[in-house]
C-alpha cells in the first residue's frame, strides 16, 4: 500500500477492516477487544489472531486487500470530502451510540446529512412496499406527530409505508433517517431519488456498505437490524405474514426494543402480520401518542429551533451523547475503544396483488384499489384518485350494482364483505 497522511492511515485500516471477506462481526469485538483498534490488529502475528478469535479469523485479516483496495481507498476519501457526507468508524464519538448494543456494530458507517440526529430518540416506522392509500396515509400521519413531538423517524428508503414514514418525518423537528441497502452514493428505488436528496439535506442517509454496493435481496435484512438497533421502538403499519418488516420486528424484539403494531380489517391481506405480532404480544396501537407514552417520550413544550439543534454539538463539531445512564454506558464503550479496548457486548415482502373483478371499468378498478379496506368518504376518495365529482359518483354506482361496494351511514363507502 502507498504511503498515506496520517490521518488517512487509520481510515485505511478500518475500511480493510470492514471489507475482510468471511471475518464475523463476533470475531472482530474479540480482536477490537484483545488488541485494540485496527492497525494494532493489522500488526498480530498469525498465532496471536488465531488464539482469541480462531484460525479463520486470523486469516481473513491477514489475507492481502484485493487489488483495487486502493482505489477503494480514494473513493471513500474523496466522498467524504463532499459537503454533508461523513464516513464515521467504530472509535468516533459520532457514532451512533444505540448501535453499540448491537451485538454486531458495523465497524464503518457512511453518512449523508446531520450526524445528531443518529444520537436522539428515534422509532422506526416499517411496513409494505404495496402499501394501501390507506396505510400511507397513516404512516405519514404517525410519522409526522411522532417529528413534530421531536422523535427521530427510522425507515428503510423503500416504496410503499417507508416513503410514507420519510415524507411525515421530514415535516417535524424530529426529521428522518433513512437507513438503506446499497453504498450510500447510490439510490434505491430510483424512484426515491427526489426524497433521498431531500432526506439528505433535512434529515440523514445511513448505509454500512461500501460505496458502489448495488441493491441486492441479501442486503435488506441486515439493513433491517440496523433499523431496529438505532430506535427505541418499531412501529409496523402494513404487513403481509411474510414480510421484511416482521424481520426488523423480530430483530427489535431480540434487542428489547418496543414493537407496535396499527390493526386493520380482517379482510385486509396487509393486516395479516399486524395482526399476527400483535398476538405475539406486539402492543396495538392507533394513535401516535400511544407511542410515545408507551416509550416515555413526553410532548416538548417548545418546538426544537435552530439554537436547540446547535446545542446538540460539542466544540468539535461531534454530536453530543444523550446524557441517560445507558448513554453513559455506551460512551464508556468508545472511550475503551480509543483507549485500545472494546467491552464484548426488508428480506422485501413480496408484491400483494389484492384480487379485484374483471367485470368493472379501469376507473373502477382504480377507485376500489384506492377505497381499500377501511371505510371511505367521498373526499377521501376524490383525493385519493383525483377523479371529477360526476366520475366518482358514476364508478361509485357502478361498483355498487356489481355487489362490490356498499354504502354505509353518514355518506361512507366500504368494500363489501362478499364482493
Amino acid at each position: 500500500m502507498r504511503t498515506l497522511p496520517a490521518t488517512h492511515i487509520e481510515l485505511a485500516a478500518w475500511l480493510r477492516l470492514s471489507l475482510a471477506p468471511g471475518l464475523k462481526p463476533a470475531a472482530l469485538r474479540l480482536l477490537l477487544c484483545a488488541f485494540g483498534l485496527p492497525e494494532a490488529i493489522f500488526n498480530q502475528p498469525l498465532e496471536a489472531l488465531a488464539g482469541i478469535a480462531g484460525e479463520a479469523a486470523a486469516r481473513a485479516v491477514l489475507a492481502p486487500s484485493s487489488p483495487d483496495f486502493d482505489a477503494q481507498l480514494d473513493a471513500v476519501i474523496a466522498w467524504r470530502e463532499l459537503s454533508g457526507n461523513h464516513v464515521v468508524t467504530l472509535d468516533d464519538p459520532a457514532y451512533p451510540p444505540a448501535l453499540l448494543t448491537m451485538p454486531d456494530p458495523p465497524p464503518l458507517l457512511y453518512i449523508k446529512g446531520r450526524l445528531n440526529l443518529l444520537h436522539t430518540r428515534a422509532v422506526a416506522l416499517v411496513g409494505s412496499r404495496s402499501a394501501t392509500p390507506q396505510g400511507a396515509e397513516d404512516a405519514e400521519r404517525f410519522a409526522r406527530e411522532l417529528s413534530q413531538a421531536g422523535v427521530t423517524i427510522v425507515s428503510g428508503l423503500a416504496l410503499g409505508i417507508d416513503g410514507a414514514a420519510h415524507r411525515g418525518g421530514l415535516e417535524g423537528v424530529g426529521s428522518t433517517v433513512a437507513v438503506i441497502g446499497t453504498g450510500a452514493d447510490l439510490v434505491y428505488p430510483a424512484a426515491h431519488h427526489a426524497l433521498a436528496r431531500q432526506i439528505a439535506a433535512q434529515g440523514a442517509i445511513l448505509s454500512e456498505w461500501p460505496l458502489g454496493t448495488p441493491a441486492r435481496a441479501a442486503n435488506f435484512p441486515q439493513r433491517n437490524r440496523l433499523i431496529a438497533g438505532l430506535v427505541s421502538g418499531v412501529v409496523i403499519v402494513e404487513a403481509a405474514m411474510r414480510s421484511g418488516s416482521l424481520i426488523t420486528a423480530r430483530l427489535a424484539n431480540e434487542m428489547g426494543r418496543d414493537i407496535f403494531a396499527l390493526p386493520g380489517s380482517i379482510h385486509a391481506p396487509l393486516s395479516r402480520g399486524c395482526h399476527r405480532i400483535i398476538k405475539q404480544g406486539a402492543k396495538l396501537v392507533e394513535t401516535p401518542d400511544e407511542v410515545l407514552e408507551e416509550l416515555g417520550f413526553g410532548k416538548p413544550v417548545t418546538a426544537k429551533g435552530a439554537g436547540q439543534q446547535a446545542a446538540l454539538w460539542n466544540g468539535a463539531g461531534t454530536p453530543e451523547s444523550p446524557k441517560t445512564p445507558a448513554a453513559e454506558g455506551v460512551q464508556q464503550d468508545l472511550t475503551a475503544v480509543h483507549s485500545m479496548a472494546i467491552q464484548q457486548g426488508s428480506a422485501t415482502a413480496p408484491a400483494l396483488s389484492v384480487e379485484t373483478p374483471p367485470t368493472v371499468s379501469a376507473e373502477a378498478l382504480q377507485l376500489l384499489d384506492a377505497l381499500g379496506h377501511a371505510p371511505a368518504t367521498l373526499e377521501i376518495l376524490a383525493t385519493r384518485t383525483e377523479m371529477g365529482d360526476a366520475a366518482l359518483q358514476n364508478t361509485l354506482l357502478q361498483l355498487e350494482l356489481a355487489g362490490h361496494v356498499t354504502a354505509l351511514p353518514g355518506g361512507r363507502f366500504a368494500r363489501s364483505t362478499h364482493g
